[in-house]
């Protein structure tokens, strides 16, 4: 009972986990009930049972699957997510339900799988099944059989796929087990209802009795199609309308038989494989002389290719020897089988047929010929089933050309296979221009002598005009008389289309199943097509609607579309004058028409006027335009001399045009007029506006014809010439579509020959056009003019080059017809090529036999000469028609010959071949093109060249389309051949981009895609990651990975990362051409000017809503062309209200909505709203938004910024960029919103919509850091992972905007929160995102400590740990480098925290610490940057204002950030406990916790008295050392830290008694030691003052002042005294002059009476710290001073820039008394580092000149007074040779070497002699030999060390290095700190000294050029401001933890070697105020260091103490026994 107690109590999914049944039992009951009660689909409860569903089903414990299966079925009826369970879970139903004995459990596991497959989860299911078909368990089989059957009668073929169900059917009738072959057989039953006949073919090698046992159950299924029962969820929809039909008793069954699927058999069968099969004397035996033979070869061949499917493969043999057959063979038997047997090939292979079609249809034809029926019969089978692999459109050219043949057998067979082509067409794969062409050739046909050859072609016509309406087919059968166009619609009433609605009982008898593809026998023609055949390959062709039944009568068309639409009558009747003058008197006054004709001019005038008038108010439908030309034309008509009245008469004929419906009758009246007229210089304006008018409506290219042929038939020249003027501008207004090109150019010829220069010019002016359109093929027609001409002509078309042809602003004008019909037929027309026009040659008979043999020829110089033929042919021919005859297939094998010379000379002709026949190539592509393809993988790169450049010449001419159909293209992706995969990757990856859309053969390639991703050639995988965006653009994503899930796990996984990249960076498709555009501007075609439009035009598509281009297709189409083009017009150019809502967006865009942010957090915690976690946005996230924004967000903002197209999310973004600043509130307001759309455009692919988001987030988070707010967890929470997740763009840009963001946000956000959210980022599968995030961890750990690592830093380091071992080595890097980060920080507790590490990642750890540890630490100035703009939290792309908190910069943020002369990183090796906590001294007056007591009065005279310091000796030193001497320094500490009080008056006080110390010369050393701490305090009082107490208005201006006249006056005190002045460092002397230049700048103080006298203060105060600070220090902070002021890094004004300047300058002229005290190396360094920064060309972008002028003068200077010599002191630059200051000083001192040598040997006499000068080099190496030795030696270490330290301080130059590099490591070390030691004792002397008198410090001058020399060992104590290198603080560190009892792990340090001690001189950094505080510790410790050596370890040569020092060795002795025994 109390287990049963404890497990009642839990959750119900712990329950269900229980490993009590009952507990699991009760689980599911309640779990069960709990399913059935959540209403909300998409609640998150869901979600926590995802991964317990399978166990559901799986449970153990028969009573409880029970249960369990009760609860999942609740689950997956109910569940929104429960789709991603439906593998796992039918797996389990399959293995552990469908076994169980219990049919309880069958059932609910049979119930589980449809209920997944309502849910949209099929294949899932039916993948399941299927493998469970393959488990030994035959319960298991029948199960699943039974559920398919299930599923496919209840959901239907459309969503059950049957194409693997029927491939396992046979093996599944072979089933040992009788239950299982029962099963099978009611599942073939089952799909036999579905598929009918084409079950038969894939079951017909099953047993016979099973096989008659089905065929007996088939007859007793009903013949109604079977209908869905049950529906997926995203078909309730038909859902409600199976109710519906349900309940009427389904008395509409009929109309619901289309429903059914048409399956084609032939998708359900395997390929065989015939080309092995066929006999090997195959191709001896079809060439026999004996017919037996022959006929014996195709008998072979008929049983292969009676295979309903075929084996892809190359056929070209077996095709060309069953041509000869048909076509040679003299024995009509063997005809006929030869034609079956192609029939049967043809019907086998399908598409893959295509490319042999062209070179069969031609002999076939031929061969009807024949007038036997059984050859007939044959060959009209054989030329049906080669027509289903192609295209009409392919075959076109072969039928053409036997129409005319003489033999009207063939003529009436060729009109028949046209007629039973056209029942398998559409309108869409029936275009105009190839209708036209066919129907031309027909209507010849119909007036044949042969009965039959009419009646054929009536039947061809008939069902043409079925097939395409009577609109589309009236214009080619105009000229012919009633009769015959009667019997042409009777024969089109007869015909039974194969896509059309209505079929009679008859039809279907005609289409009665045979085999797929196989042509029934016909009694009268042979016209029945096989439904199954059609059904095949056909069906691809078709794109558009099926086209119901024509209408009768004479304006009848295609009733599909649901609309009238009345005929264009182009020519109607001529009307008699006396009818005319009727008509146009109901339309015009009388007095009008009687005075048209009168004497008087006036009165005629007057008339025409009238006549204007009638025609402008007569409505468009009332205009009798005929009977109104006619009276125009009446008597004098167009002779009126009159010009006024022959210019408004031609003004009405323009009007008539335009208005009426204007006939070619009706412009025949005119026409002869206009042209009289044209020429004519008042009215020839007028006259050519009527034309183009004309044009408009009868169609330019019949206007222009006419027009052409009256200008031509006169002799005026002046007609002639303007006549082709307005031809030349008429085009580029209308488009070159439907121009008689041969006539054209027939008319320019004659113009060109004109003796009339004016006419020569505008027929010159003309073709210029014309080339626009038809390019260079236009001037072959002109070759055989006069050079002179032929020059001219050159010349125009010269200027034409490069240009494009304009859109056309006019179309044809048909008013009663429907305008987009229209519309789309000139566009069809307009595509087709202009280089069909062109007339070409046929040169077929040139292609005799012979050249065939030559090519063929086993010979290669015979193989040449046939080539060299064959190119002269294609020369001489220049354009040439498709018919080659055999040349493709020998050619073919030429691309393959072993002489690669011919291989190339193939690949010439190919591509003289595609320029040569133009479009027309396309048809050879898979014969031919392929090949080349081929070509690509030979191993010579200039093969491999030249086959690209062929491809690419054949792909200009026949689109991409060709070469993607069928899986010619992924066969050749599949040859493993590197050079070919590699370049048809680069190919495609190059072509698919432009293409708009792709067949789906494209996915045949993905398996070898795939495959080269994985490929051994770098090259190819390279490529194949290339090309799979392209893919990605056509196929989309989800089929892609798709397509993935069938590869192995390994491979699998390496795809998918692939896939996931190349989503990332998918281009997008290209726009298809819109057809607003052109539509609009020819709707608008009286607009005012043909420029404007064209502007219009082309500007559309950005301009127009894309509302506009989805516009309804149902709405607006009875409206006429003028509604039309108002509308048009009306879109393009906004009228006032639309300019009115531009005002309107003037707006705030925000409306602030008190509380509405916190009521949106509540709702989505109280779960009424969605909490926004997706990994893709769905649409109801994106409507939810959109609803919450509705109430706080502007109209029109919120209508672009869930605009489908992304133009309007970028003007979104622009407009929230344009009202950040001034609607800050209203943006705070609505922050979550914008977040979260922001999120859902990460989600877009459009890389402008992302660098527009990224630079509105970094300006918004600047602004919100000014403004000081903080995001909330909720905006959050549904932000920052989806920024996280672009973090690993593949676009470095991206990846660094994103970076910026996330440093800004540390200001907005606690950095500590972030730590989770990035550490979330490491489980991305991206491993750019992962090195990202683990680059931002370091930087963060690296500014804010460990404390922000959370939940704790040792969770998240093992997490950070543990992608050491990931495969990419990027992120390994920086794994490796945060943990060396934070190993900085703590050093070897970073290996307790990490956890255990595997022995590879450890090594790999230990060592990138020892190389960190090695490297040195020079940031670059790029790394500086980026860290300041961390720590002070600015970004360099978007500069805001900033608070004047942020003008002056913190200490705090210096201590974090490395300054750009910064070499060591030490500053992470300080103790905690060292550092001065600046957070809370800086922000002590925000904090408000921190109260300092009142201050201790201390007696400091006792301090004050002179120390005596003992004798220094080798001793260990008391550990109470430090006890002792801390009391005065704790004083002064605690005094000093009070100066940086908020309480104005403890800071005074604090400051008084610093002073009074500071004025007692014998109490002034106390201070030593101290003053870069006590500056710290001072310039932090300062920013204190200036950011605090002088904006607080209530605080007495009298106590600031009385604050900085103490801080002024204590500064001036204390650089008044030398020897502390000195102490101050670099970094603190760049902060002080920082601040006092700032508040010499602020204006605040004018305001104070006393504010002119501390300006003058501070200015007196600036000159002394200039004049009294240590030089090298004081002028290097200047240098960074003003390159951080350069770099605009704080909001300073110039006049800041100016005075650092001007300080530089008082320092330039102090240096000639400075140079020799100066330390020039580190000078050097830091203009080094101004000048990577601010190189030259940046220097001179400046507005101002001075800081160049300063630099220039700098450099001159320090040249000037060292000469050459300075070329020595650039020790401290690495890679000088690149530096720009090496080059600028080489030539500096190159000019001032004759004027300042002497100079320069002088001061080298005073600074100190080198080696040069004193030693040879054999001496200095005798002198440091004897040296080495005294220090291996036990008695003379010590004097040894102190001759090798007055060695180094007299040559500062030598080289120790080599003796050195003999040493051993400790011997390194041991001379390291002995030098260290010796200098140490040094500086106690002189301390001593100093101490002593009161002339305070003073150092000779060789003393001083040591010391600010910087020597090569680093001086602990040093008061220089030069800071020690990390390795003596290791060496300090070791030794610290032996004395604590730690052990030192030798493996996880890394000292720095002496050499680098010793021969490098250590660069002085920037020291932060808390590594100084260490310098008091130094001879303390380095004397505990030396003593530790000496107690425990003896160097490897024995050391004695020196002779010379105070102790003697008995002494050292008596010591170290002592210590010895005080040990033990």
């Amino acid at each position: 009972m109390g287990d049963e107690c404890e497990w009642m109590k839990l959750p119900i999914d712990q329950k269900c986990e229980h490993k009590v049944w009952k507990a699991r039992l009760n689980g599911y009951e309640e779990a069960a009930k709990l399913f059935q009660k959540i209403q909300d689909e998409k609640s998150p409860e869901w979600s926590k049972y995802l991964g317990l569903i399978k166990k559901f089903v799986t449970d153990s414990n028969a009573v409880a699957q029970l249960k369990g299966l009760e609860a999942a079925l609740a689950y997956v009826e109910n569940a929104h997510v429960a789709g991603r369970t439906a593998g796992e879970a039918v797996s389990g139903v399959v293995n552990k339900v469908f076994n169980q004995p219990k049919a309880r459990a069958k059932e609910l596991g049979i119930e589980i799988c449809l209920m997944y497959i309502e849910i949209e989860k099929t294949e899932a299911v039916q993948e399941e099944l299927l493998k469970g078909l393959d488990n030994k368990n035959p319960k298991i089989v029948v199960a699943c059989i039974e559920t398919i059957r299930k599923a496919l009668g209840e959901f239907g073929s459309k969503i059950v796929q049957l194409k693997p169900i029927v491939k396992v059917l046979p093996k599944l009738f072979e089933s040992r087990e009788k239950a299982v072959r029962d099963e099978a057989k009611l599942l073939a039953v089952e799909v036999y209802k579905w598929i009918r006949d084409a079950l038969r073919p894939p079951l017909q090698n099953i047993n016979s009795v099973q096989l008659k046992e089905l065929e007996e159950e088939w007859v007793k299924l009903p013949t109604t199609a079977p209908r869905q029962i049950r529906f997926l969820r995203s078909q309730q929809d038909l859902k409600s309308k199976f109710e519906q039909h349900q309940a009427a008793g389904g008395d509409e069954e009929d109309d619901e038989e289309d429903e059914a699927p048409v399956v084609d058999a032939y998708e359900l069968l395997e390929p065989v494989e015939i080309l092995l099969k066929l006999p090997k004397d195959f191709y001896d035996k079809i060439e026999a002389k004996k017919w037996q033979e022959r006929k014996e070869a195709l008998e072979a061949l008929e049983v292969l290719v009676k295979n309903p499917k075929l084996e892809s493969g190359d056929y070209a043999d077996v095709v060309r020897a069953l041509k000869k057959v048909i076509g040679k063979d003299a024995n009509i038997l063997l005809v006929a089988l030869g034609a079956k047997c192609l029939a049967g090939l043809a019907a086998g292979l399908r598409k893959k047929f295509q490319s042999y079609a062209t070179h069969v249809v031609p002999t076939l034809l031929e061969k009807f010929k024949e007038k036997k029926p059984q050859v007939v019969q044959a060959l009209q089978e054989a030329i049906d089933a080669v027509f289903l692999t192609t295209t009409l459109q392919n075959l076109s050219e072969d039928v053409l050309a036997v129409m005319d043949n003489k033999n009207p057998s063939i003529k009436q067979q060729a009109s028949l296979f046209l007629a039973r082509s056209f029942r398998c067409c559409t309108p869409s794969t029936l275009p105009k221009g190839l209708l036209k062409s066919l129907c031309a050739a027909l209507l010849k046909q119909i007036n044949d002598s042969t009965l039959e050859v009419r009646d054929a072609a009536f039947e061809a016509l008939g069902t043409a005009l079925k097939v395409v309406g009577e609109r589309l087919m009236n214009p080619f059968l105009v000229d012919i008389d009633k009769l015959k166009l009667d019997q042409i619609k009777e024969c089109s009433e007869k015909v039974e289309l194969v896509y059309g609605k209505k079929g009679g009982a008859g039809s279907s008898k005609e289409v009665k199943s045979g085999l797929p593809g196989k042509v029934g026998s016909s009694s009268s023609a042979g016209d029945k097509v096989d439904a199954p055949a059609t059904k095949g390959p056909s069906k691809k062709l078709s794109t558009g609607k099926p086209v119901g039944p024509t209408k009768k009568g004479p304006a009848s068309t295609v009733a599909g579309k649901g609309r009238k639409v009345t005929e264009v009558k182009e020519v109607e009747p001529e009307l008699t004058i006396e009818v005319c003058e009727e008509r146009a008197a109901a339309v015009l006054p009388a007095s009008c028409l009687q005075q048209l004709d009168s004497s008087n001019w006036k009165e005629r005038l007057a008339s025409i006027e009238e006549f204007q008038k009638g025609v402008e108010v007569t409505e468009k439908r009332e205009m009798p335009c005929q009977a109104l030309v006619r009276m125009l034309a009446k008597k004098p008509g167009w002779k009126e001399t009159n010009f006024q009245v022959m210019q408004i008469k031609l003004y009405i004929v323009a009007l008539i045009a335009q208005k009426g419906n204007f006939s070619r009758t009706s412009a025949e009246v005119v026409l002869d007029g206009l042209v009289d007229k044209i020429g004519d210089i008042k009215c020839g304006t007028k006259a050519k506006e009527a034309l183009t008018a004309i044009a408009g409506a009868c169609s330019l290219p019949w206007t222009a014809e006419q027009v052409v042929a009256m200008a031509f038939a006169q002799k005026n020249p002046k007609n002639q010439s303007e006549v082709l003027n307005w031809l030349a501008s008429a085009i580029k207004e209308f488009g070159f579509a439907g121009l008689n090109v041969k006539a054209f150019i027939s008319n320019v010829k004659t113009a060109l020959a004109a003796t009339n220069p004016a006419v020569r010019t505008s027929a010159v002016t003309l073709l210029g056009v014309m080339y626009l359109y038809m390019g260079a093929p236009l001037r072959m027609f002109f070759e055989d003019e006069k050079p002179a001409l032929l020059s001219q002509i050159d010349a125009e078309f010269e200027k034409m080059q490069g240009q494009t042809p304009p859109a056309p602003i006019r179309r044809m004008v048909k008013r009663d017809a429907d305008e987009d019909e229209i519309a789309e037929e000139q566009d069809e027309e307009e595509n087709g090529n202009v280089q069909d026009l062109l007339p070409r040659t046929d040169i077929g008979d040139k292609i005799t036999s012979d050249l065939i043999e030559k090519l063929g020829d086993k010979n290669w110089k015979i193989r040449k000469e046939g080539l060299d033929e064959l190119s002269t042919i294609l020369n001489e021919a220049k354009l040439i028609q498709p018919n080659i005859g055999e040349l493709p297939g020998v050619l073919k094998v030429r691309l393959n010959d072993s002489n690669k010379i011919l291989v190339q000379q193939t690949l010439a002709i190919l591509q003289q071949m595609a320029m040569a026949m133009g479009p027309n190539i396309r048809q050879h592509v898979k014969i031919l093109g392929i090949p080349i393809i081929t070509v690509l993988g030979d191993s010579k790169s200039n093969i491999r060249a030249a086959a690209l450049a062929t491809l690419n010449s054949w792909l200009e001419k026949t689109g991409m389309k060709e070469w993607l159909d069928g899986e010619d293209l992924s066969e050749e992706l599949k040859k493993e051949n590197p050079f070919l995969r590699q370049e048809l990757l680069g190919w495609l990856a190059e072509k698919l981009p432009a293409l708009r859309s792709a067949p789906s053969d494209l996915m045949l390639c993905l398996p070898h895609l795939y495959s080269c991703l994985e490929d051994r050639n770098g090259d190819v995988r390279k490529k194949a990651q290339d090309a799979l965006p392209t893919f990605m653009m056509h196929l989309g994503y989800e089929k892609m990975v798709k397509a993935a899930g069938k590869l192995k796990p390994a491979s699998k996984d390496q795809v998918m990362a692939a896939l996931e990249k190349a989503q990332a960076i998918m281009p997008a498709k290209p726009a298809a051409p819109a057809k607003v555009s052109s539509k609009s501007s020819g709707s608008a075609a009286r607009a005012p000017s043909a420029a404007s439009m064209r502007a219009h035009s082309a500007t559309t598509i950005d301009d127009t809503d894309a509302g506009v281009l989805k516009a309804d297709p149902k709405k607006g189409k009875t409206t006429g062309a003028t509604a039309k083009a108002k509308s048009a017009l009306s879109k393009k150019m906004p009228s006032k209200p639309n300019l009115k809502d531009d005002d309107d967006k003037s707006g705030p865009i925000f409306i602030i909505i008190p509380n509405a942010k916190e009521q949106r957090v509540k709702d989505e915690r109280a779960l009424k709203a969605l909490k926004w976690n997706f990994t893709t946005p769905r649409d109801e996230y994106t409507e939810q938004l959109k609803t919450q924004m509705s109430s706080c967000v502007a109209k029109w903002l919120q209508d672009e910024m869930f605009h489908p197209d992304f133009h309007h999310h970028i003007k979104a973004l622009t407009a929230l960029l344009e009202h950040l600043e001034n609607e800050t509130e209203g943006t705070i307001a609505c922050l979550d919103l914008i977040l979260k759309w922001l999120t859902l455009r990460f989600f877009d692919t459009n890389t402008t919509v992302l660098m527009k988001v990224l630079e509105y987030l970094k300006l918004t988070f600047t602004v919100l850091s000014k403004e000081d707010y903080h995001l909330t967890d909720n905006e959050a929470s549904s932000f920052i992972p989806y920024l996280i997740n672009k973090v690993g763009e593949p676009k470095d840009l991206i990846r660094k905007d994103v970076r910026s963001i996330l440093n800004t946000m540390c200001k907005v956000y606690p950095a500590s929160k972030m730590f989770n959210f990035i550490m979330d980022g490491l489980k991305s599968k991206n491993s750019k995102q992962r090195v990202e995030c683990l680059e931002e961890l370091g930087a963060l750990i690296e500014v804010y400590d460990l404390n922000v690592c959370q939940p704790t830093p040792a969770k998240a380091l093992k997490e950070i740990a543990s992608q050491i071992g990931d495969r990419d080595t990027s992120v390994r890097n920086a794994a490796l480098n945060t943990v060396v980060t934070v190993y900085n920080i703590c050093g070897d507790q970073v290996f307790k925290l990490i956890g255990n590490l595997s022995e590879k990642e450890m090594s790999m750890l230990e060592e990138r610490i020892k190389r960190s540890a090695k490297k040195s630490s020079t940031v670059s100035t790029k790394q500086v940057e980026e860290k300041t703009q961390r720590s002070q939290g600015l970004n360099p792309n978007a500069i805001v204002s900033r608070k004047g908190c942020e003008e002056v910069p913190s200490k705090l943020n210096q201590a974090r950030s490395n300054n750009t002369h910064s070499t060591s990183e030490s500053t992470h090796t300080i103790p905690r406990e060292f550092q001065l906590d600046l957070d809370e001294i800086e922000n002590g007056n925000n904090a408000g916790g921190c109260e300092l007591p009142d201050l201790v009065q201390h007696k400091l005279d006792e301090l004050y008295e002179p120390v005596c310091i003992p004798e220094p000796k080798n001793r260990s030193v008391s550990p109470h050392y430090d006890e002792i001497h801390g009391s005065t320094d704790s004083t002064i500490n605690f005094v000093v830290s009070q100066v940086a009080s908020s309480d104005i008056n403890t800071s005074i006080q604090a400051l008084a008694q610093i002073d009074e110390v500071l004025r007692q010369e014998d109490k002034v050393d106390a201070m030593s030691g101290h003053i870069d701490q006590f500056l710290i305090a001072t310039f932090m009082q300062l920013r204190l003052i200036y950011n605090t107490h002088m904006a607080d208005e209530k605080q007495n201006k009298t106590d600031i002042v009385r604050l900085y006249s103490c801080i002024i006056g204590n500064m001036i005190t204390l650089f008044q005294i030398e020897t502390l002045t000195k102490e101050a460092s670099m970094g603190v002397l760049k902060d002080l002059m920082h601040g006092l230049i700032l508040l010499m700048l602020d204006s605040r103080l004018e305001d104070l009476d006393a504010g002119p006298q501390i300006i003058r203060s501070v200015n007196l105060l600036m000159v002394k710290v200039l004049e009294r600070s240590d030089p090298t220090n004081i002028l290097s902070s200047l240098i960074v001073l003003l390159q951080d002021s350069l770099l605009a890094t704080t909001n300073n004004s110039p006049k800041f820039s100016e005075l650092v300047l001007k300080c530089m300058w008082r320092m330039i002229r102090l240096l000639s008394s400075n140079v020799n005290i100066i330390n020039v190396d580190r000078i050097l360094l830091d203009i080094h580092n101004f000048m990577r920064v601010f190189p030259k060309e940046r220097l001179k972008q400046m507005k101002n000149d001075l800081p160049m002028r300063t630099q220039k003068t700098l450099l001159h200077t320090l040249c000037k007074l060292l000469g050459a010599k300075i070329m020595d002191h650039l020790t401290l630059i690495e890679n000088k040779n690149e530096s720009e200051l090496e080059a600028y000083l080489r030539r500096v001192t190159k000019q001032s070497m004759p004027l300042s040598g002497g100079k320069n040997d002088s001061e080298t006499e005073k600074g100190g002699s080198t080696i040069e000068d004193k030693e040879s080099k054999a001496k200095i190496s005798e002198t440091l030999a004897e040296i080495f030795k005294k220090i291996g030696s036990k008695e003379n270490t010590k004097e040894g060390l102190a001759e090798l330290y007055e060695y180094r301080k007299k040559y500062s130059d030598a080289d120790i290095e080599p003796f050195l590099r003999k040493s051993s490591q400790f011997f390194q070390n041991y001379i390291e700190r002995g030098l260290r030691l010796v200098e140490n004792e040094e500086r106690e002397v002189k301390g001593r000294i100093s101490s002593s008198s009161s002339a305070g410090f003073s150092s000779a001058p060789d003393e001083l050029s040591y010391v600010a020399s910087s020597t090569s060992i680093p001086s602990a104590g040093s008061t220089n401001g030069e800071e020690v290198g990390p390795a003596v603080y290791l060496e300090r560190l070791k030794v610290l933890r032996q004395r604590c009892g730690f052990e030192n792990n030798s493996k996880h340090e890394e000292r720095q070697p002496v050499t680098s001690l010793l021969s490098k001189p250590t660069v002085p950094t920037v020291a932060s105020s808390s590594e100084l505080l260490h310098n008091k510790l130094t001879h303390l410790r380095d004397s505990r260091e030396y003593n530790q050596d000496q107690e425990s370890h003896h160097p490897p040569m024995q050391t004695t103490s020196n002779t010379t020092s105070a102790t003697n060795l008995d002494d050292l002795k008596k010591r170290l026994e002592r210590i010895k025994s005080s040990r033990k």
